[in-house]
């Protein structure tokens, strides 16, 4: 299945929205641990996840989040 990284920003103000929207999503990324930048005042969190297409990965998460965040398609590489 591909693998995708989903990557979210927000302003400051926005992260407790950003948190609070999971709440009501069921998702399998709620209560899973994240790469966020909040803590540092970036203000962005990563997901890497896997699904059948870019639309599905976003489905995973709450629409509020969603269509604040990117997405890429991901495969590991060999650095020579």
């Amino acid at each position: 299945m591909p693998r995708y990284r989903l990557q979210h920003q927000h302003r400051p103000e926005e992260c407790g929205a950003t948190f609070a929207a999971f709440n009501g999503h069921d998702s399998p990324l709620r209560h899973t641990t994240a790469m966020s930048s909040c803590p540092f005042g970036g203000h962005a969190i990563w997901w890497d996840v896997q699904a059948t297409s870019e639309a599905a990965a976003l489905q995973l998460l709450p629409f509020y989040v969603a269509q604040r965040t990117t997405v890429a398609a991901i495969a590991p590489v060999e650095i020579p």
